[in-house]
């Protein structure tokens, strides 16, 4: 029967209905101590005898009785006639208290020469210095390391009692398609399980994956039913929601009970909570970052009352760069990439898109937008919860602006030097802004003005009182890329497609439409806008529009026909503080002053180099 239908459920109601009905008790099983890292032990390990299991010799010398060279001085020295010569990890004979490195010996004909006395176990390891029998050597609900197997082999322990926790990952959707399998328009290649499967591993549990289940549901029953008889969770991906080839729900319900469908929380609101035979059923929306969000902030947290161990997140408090709105009665959970901008972290949010999974491959936290909250404004002092290590997010660098396809070029170059660049694309005036409020290292920008010179002007107008350093990454062709071939003459009589508001392309199209007297109302797609040179591309290439303005760098990946109309310089902005004092942007420019960057540039085509790496600076009138 379904006791809940989605009738959302706060998110802390929700886990807490879902920990009071179930015991979580792992069970347990053995296994070698050499496939053990990663998991959590089930009870304490204890040693099966003492380690070392003699008193050995910590040194190359000799072992003699401590007794027989008191009194020796380098004034008085002594010849020891009873001695043994012992190497490191030798047995000492029983009769002998002490070991001389042989550094401190000299072998003479009526013995060994020494100079100084020894003390009783003097350079010796007792029986038991490293661990005694009987004595505990891991502690039950310990996550093993790789250390920890050394000392177990080390002790003579060949396998180990672990937690055990069976997860069965079942992936549905007829428009669905394994990794390896070439899609066909309106299919998706299946990632959600891949990804859960990689996070529930990487703590110790043990996952079967099913094969791609399609959207009929007496096969997708069979399948749930045989995995709850041979597993402790299930995870189903997609058929959450309510729609018509949704099955989930009505499928959990037949074979048990659904108490929970549909939480408070964005992205994920139609997850399901199910019991089976006594056993969890999670049902997960399909876009990936809700499928993220459920194993992030409902999995996870349930595997860790079976017992396994899941790492806590740090959190650091950063400066929001940008506003955030947000449905009231919602927790909204947002991805964001932060950077260290001098002292102080800076949190970039990322596309709130629930199928954007580059959101997840480009943020390095996340924040809430608790339910009582409509958002939060630009500037805002959010936590955010670190989701790589600190050490990785304090080497990231914050590009925002103008995009080029020679950013994603720069950012592999800089892949030898630790620095994670960041590029978020926002067109030229967004960049521009973005450095003035503080949120970002570098902006990108080609603003054409009407001197003829590029972004200066523009620099001087709105960060008139800055010390700003410019480098310029290239001078680039732009033009018009078609799949006929056709020129800028031909923006009125076909479809087009734009670049966004505020992005240098956008300016130097609205310079020339006007020089021409072309009115933007009469051109088809003035209105539709790309962030990017290579979506503009992307929407010729399919036919979505005949033309559009785009550099030729992104002509030439999608082998589309370009026609110049001018080349402008693309220049790289940052404040004079942060040109001489951050060590980052000083690895960012190191790379493009260097000879590799110019050889790449020549060959992506469309770059002029002459001025690639020349600094301008720009003081205050």
């Amino acid at each position: 029967m379904n006791e809940r239908y989605l009738q959302l459920r706060s998110l802390s109601e929700g886990l807490k209905l879902l920990k009071e009905r179930f015991s979580f008790e792992p069970e347990i099983m053995q296994i070698p101590v050499q496939d053990s890292v990663g998991f959590v032990t089930a009870f304490a390990v204890h040693a099966p005898l003492s380690y070392p299991a003699g008193h050995l010799s910590a040194m190359d010398g000799i072992a003699v009785r401590s007794t027989d060279t008191h009194g020796t001085t380098d004034q008085n020295p002594l010849v020891i006639k009873d001695y043994a010569k012992v190497n490191t990890g030798n047995l000492i004979p029983s009769q002998y208290d002490a070991v001389i490195m042989i550094e401190d010996t000299e072998e003479v004909e009526e013995g060994v020469l020494i100079r100084m006395p020894a003390y009783p176990w003097q350079h010796i390891r007792p029986v038991g210095e490293d661990i005694a029998l009987g004595e505990m050597v891991l502690p039950g609900g310990h996550t093993i390391r790789s250390g920890d197997i050394g000392a177990m082999a080390s002790y003579g322990i060949t396998s180990v009692d672990v937690l055990s926790l069976r997860v069965a990952l079942i992936p549905t959707g007829s428009e669905i398609v394994s990794l390896g399998t070439s899609p066909k328009p309106g299919q998706v290649i299946e990632s959600n399980m891949l990804m859960a499967g990689a996070d529930l591993r990487k703590i110790g549990a043990q996952v079967t994956m099913y094969p791609v289940i399609p959207d009929e549901p007496d096969q997708i029953k069979k399948t749930v039913e045989e995995a709850v008889n041979s597993h402790d969770l299930v995870l189903v991906s997609a058929g959450s929601s309510k729609g018509t080839k949704d099955y989930t729900s009505k499928i959990i319900s037949e074979l048990g009970t659904v108490f929970v469908h549909g939480l408070a929380i964005k992205p994920a609101k139609p997850v399901i909570f199910g019991e089976i035979s006594g056993k969890p059923v999670i049902g997960m929306p399909g876009y990936p970052v809700a499928c993220h969000t459920i194993l992030r902030e409902i999995v996870l947290p349930a595997l860790s009352w079976y017992g396994l161990h899941v790492p806590e997140h740090q959190v650091i408090e950063a400066r929001l760069a940008g506003p955030l709105h947000s449905e009231i009665g919602i927790d909204e959970f947002v991805l964001v990439t932060i950077g260290k901008i001098a002292d102080s972290w800076v949190a970039l949010p990322m596309s709130r898109g629930s199928g954007i999974q580059m959101s997840l491959v480009r943020s390095n936290g996340y924040i809430t937008i608790p339910a009582t909250s409509e958002g939060l404004e630009s500037g805002s002092k959010v936590s955010v919860r670190v989701t790589t290590p600190i050490s990785e997010a304090e080497k990231t660098i914050l590009i925002t602006g103008s995009h080029d396809p020679v950013i994603d070029h720069l950012s592999d170059q800089l892949k030898n030097s630790g620095i994670f660049p960041s590029s978020i694309h926002v067109g030229s005036m967004g960049g521009l802004l973005a450095l003035k409020r503080g949120d970002c290292h570098l902006a990108p920008m080609h603003l054409l003005s009407e001197d003829g010179d590029y972004n200066i002007a523009f620099l001087k107008r709105f960060m008139p009182e800055e010390n700003l350093v410019l480098i310029c990454l290239a001078e680039r062709e732009q033009g018009i890329v078609s799949r006929t071939g056709l020129n800028f003459d031909d923006i009125t009589t076909h479809r087009f497609v734009n670049r966004q508001k505020g992005s240098g392309t956008r300016i130097l199209l609205d310079y020339m439409l006007k020089e021409k007297g072309i009115s933007p109302e009469s051109i088809q797609g003035y209105n539709r806008e790309m962030t990017t040179h290579l979506a503009v591309c992307l929407a010729v290439m399919s036919g979505d529009a005949d033309l559009g303005m785009a550099v030729h760098s992104a002509a030439k990946v999608y082998d589309l026909p370009f026609i110049p109309v001018g080349t402008e310089r693309y220049e790289l902005v940052m404040r004079a503080d942060t040109y001489e004092s951050d060590y980052r942007v000083q690895s960012v420019i190191s790379v493009i002053q260097s000879e590799n960057f110019k050889s790449l540039l020549l060959r992506l085509g469309g770059y002029k180099t002459e001025e690639t790496g020349f600094i301008r600076k720009i003081t205050p009138s």
